[in-house]
């Protein structure tokens, strides 16, 4: 098929909770419209969005897989979400670009917490939402509960254009409510179906649904609400479906269709209506973006003549292709051999090659036309969230903003002398999953990596192994802990005397150490009077006791908040140095930092967890078992939000644990808050740990 303009192209994407059927969804869509001359199965991993090794041997979508097809003279552009937790980096990326996302609604279990998580991104980027009960094949499909519980949690605005007429075993039909006729679908698995007039059984509940839907069409029109009294309480067939498309383009009607995705049914009438009702490219919001090198803000709107932009919002490694950029054309056209500068790292790009992708297989693309999605090879500098442009169009794109980290772990090479593979591996992991995050910590000496739960990690670190051929250990990240007093110290003495040949060293210091408050950081003050220290000593005090904050005398943790001043002394005309005082300082330093009731402090964090009311006693009871501390509660909805502050120490697993205590329905962020004081028997436990650590090393 040629060029298609931007008016015929549907960007949908296809979200929602884990084992909603997404992925065959998708497939049967691909199926049914003539991409797919067979239908993969999950089972045989020969899905077309489930490619990857990893995907295959779990059975879950790990990846978004960008998809096309087309129906009649429309391009649909489909990108198949995974619907696991860990994986919502994936689905806020891919709502960034989109202009429908359909969210998929499992019919035996209703609306889950992936379904919150797809709705939320959906709103927050603006974009069509329209849902999709799936699976009402299934023996336990229930389309009703399903159905009121997207309207409990979404408003008066879901809109039931379509009912199952007989779910369970044996699906085959189904009423539209719109256009008043039953649809008896083909055994076959291809989509087909007849139009027939709806069973006598059936009127009632079918016409009263249509009148619903009349009523919720004029009410969100002043126009039609008007014409809707002037006729007596109804529409005209005309402007029911003129006002229903409008609506659904501005946002205000959030549509429910009825499907079973493996055997086909309902996924023609499903594709029918992205084309007619859904927003294409040139419908959307434009996109905002900051000029250049400023903070004032400009529209990049859908325009086919316009200067090109594109916007990269993935980026994937593929064996023997490279680096993979995938974009959305924004503005303009473009194709092979066409140079564009990339704004956020000032470089020149050339596309040499466009693909157009359907999961690993690609095909050439000779333009890709505002609002379209391809995908370009070897670009030398260019990431996900970078925009490219043509020649007077000086804009960036705001950044998707991936979901911040949950859990950290730490890991070890197995081989050494891999330090540097690793380290390159983990740079493209990143590049590809954004949401995973690696850094060195030096003062803990770990590389540490986060993610968002115990399953992101454990694909990341198989992912390395398959890809790079390096394997690592996973540890648990030690606790950056650090030491400080509670006492204080008037005066510690420490000389620094050695006599050896030629010169001696000679440094004697009197100190006071004291505690500061919480937060104040090191202070170092000078009151030595009369000469005891001459003035050119005073600085190397200093840096001996600068020093010896890195390793605390305790553990060997950090030292805060002490002040220490330097208030007498004496010197040696010819022994004494910097290097002198400087030991003296930092000896005796330590010496009063021991006598001045030392204690750990370790970093807490605040947590703020949202969860069904269901599950708030366990929820809370959880925390309080990890010395957590409820600071404040307050509701979402119908989702309760607790707040707590809980030590670093014990949250490195929560993540996992919270999902198994909430059914999966729980989600909770966490910000580093304070330091606090260490329980006396978790401390004594450190300090032993420390100990052996240090008799080890040596």
């Amino acid at each position: 098929m040629g060029n298609i303009s931007p008016e015929k192209i549907r960007n949908v994407v296809i979200a929602g909770h884990g084992g909603s059927g997404k992925t065959l969804l998708a497939e049967s869509i691909l199926y049914t419209t003539g991409a797919l001359n067979r239908l993969g199965s999950i089972e045989d991993g020969s899905t077309t969005s489930d490619y990857s090794k990893d995907e295959i041997s779990r059975k879950i979508s790990i990846n978004s897989s960008v998809l096309n097809t087309h129906w009649e003279d429309y391009k649909l552009n489909i990108i198949d979400t995974p619907g696991y937790t860990d994986f919502t980096g994936s689905v806020k990326s891919s709502m960034r670009i989109m202009d429908t996302a359909l969210i998929v609604v499992n019919a035996t279990e209703g609306v889950e917490v992936g379904t919150e998580i797809a709705v939320n991104y959906a709103k927050e980027y603006g974009i069509e939402i329209c849902f999709v009960v799936n699976k009402l094949d299934y023996e336990k499909s229930d389309f009703d509960s399903a159905m009121e519980q997207l309207k409990e949690n979404y408003g008066g605005h879901v809109a039931e254009l379509q009912f199952p007429v007989n779910q369970g075993f044996g699906f085959d039909s189904i009423v539209d409510v719109l256009k008043m006729k039953l649809l008896k679908f083909n055994p076959d698995g291809k989509g087909d179906y007849t139009e027939h007039d709806i069973p006598d059984a059936l009127k009632e509940k079918a016409n009263a649904l249509h009148q619903e839907l009349i009523e919720i069409v004029a009410e969100e029109d002043e126009e039609l609400m008007s014409r809707f009294f002037d006729e007596g309480g109804t529409l005209t067939e005309e402007e029911l479906i003129e006002g229903l498309s409008r609506e659904i383009k501005a946002k205000k009607i959030l549509p429910v269709l009825c499907t079973a995705g493996l055997p086909g049914i309902g996924v023609k009438p499903l594709t029918e209506f992205i084309c007619k009702y859904c927003p294409s490219p040139l419908d959307a919001a434009p996109f905002m973006a900051k000029k250049t090198g400023g903070e004032d803000y400009v529209e990049v709107a859908p325009d086919p003549n316009g200067a090109p932009a594109v916007f990269i919002f993935k980026t994937l490694s593929e064996p023997h292709v490279g680096e993979m950029s995938f974009f959305r054309v924004l503005s303009g056209s473009v194709g092979a051999g066409v140079d564009l500068t990339n704004q956020n790292r000032n470089k020149v790009e050339r596309l040499t090659q466009i693909f157009q992708m359907n999961g690993k297989n690609r095909k050439d693309m000779t333009t890709a036309v505002t609002g379209d999605i391809g995908a370009v090879v070897k670009l030398k500098d260019t990431h996900v969230n970078n925009t490219l442009t043509g020649k007077n169009l000086n804009v960036m794109i705001d950044p998707i903003i991936f979901p911040e980290a949950l859990i950290e772990q730490a890991l070890q090479s197995k081989q050494k002398g891999d330090e540097d593979k690793i380290a390159s591996g983990l740079a493209h992991l990143h590049e590809e999953d954004p949401t995973f995050l690696f850094h060195f910590d030096p003062e803990l000496g770990q590389t540490i990596i986060s993610g968002q739960g115990e399953l992101h990690l454990a694909i990341i670190i198989a992912r390395l192994k398959e890809k790079y051929g390096v394997e690592v250990n996973i540890v648990q990240p030690k606790i950056p802990f650090r030491e400080t007093i509670k006492g204080k110290v008037e005066d510690v003495e420490y000389k620094h005397k050695k006599q050896s040949g030629g010169h001696g060293q000679y440094g004697h210091v009197h100190l006071r150490v004291e505690p500061k408050k919480r937060g104040a950081g090191f202070e170092f003050a000078n009151e030595v009077v009369g000469g005891a220290i001459p003035t050119k000593f005073i600085p190397a005090v200093e840096k001996g006791v600068v020093e010896a904050l890195v390793k605390g005398p305790v553990a060997h943790y950090p030292v805060v908040d002490v002040k220490v001043t330097v208030h007498f002394g004496s010197y040696h005309d010819v022994d004494s140095s910097e290097m002198a005082f400087k030991i003296a300082g930092a000896q005796a330093f330590k010496k009063g930092f021991l006598e001045a009731k030392p204690v750990l402090l370790e970093p807490i964090y605040e947590i703020e967890v949202t969860v069904p009311e269901t599950f708030m006693g366990d929820v809370m009871g959880d925390i309080s078992s990890r010395r957590g501390k409820i600071s404040g509660m307050d509701t979402n909805g119908k989702m309760q939000i607790i707040k707590a502050t809980v030590p670093l120490a014990e949250i490195h697993d929560y993540a996992t644990k919270l999902r198994s205590i909430t059914q999966g329905r729980g989600i909770f962020k966490r910000r580093f808050s304070h330091y606090e004081e260490v329980p006396k028997e978790i401390e004594l436990k450190v300090v032993a740990e420390a100990q052996k650590e240090q008799e080890e090393a040596h």
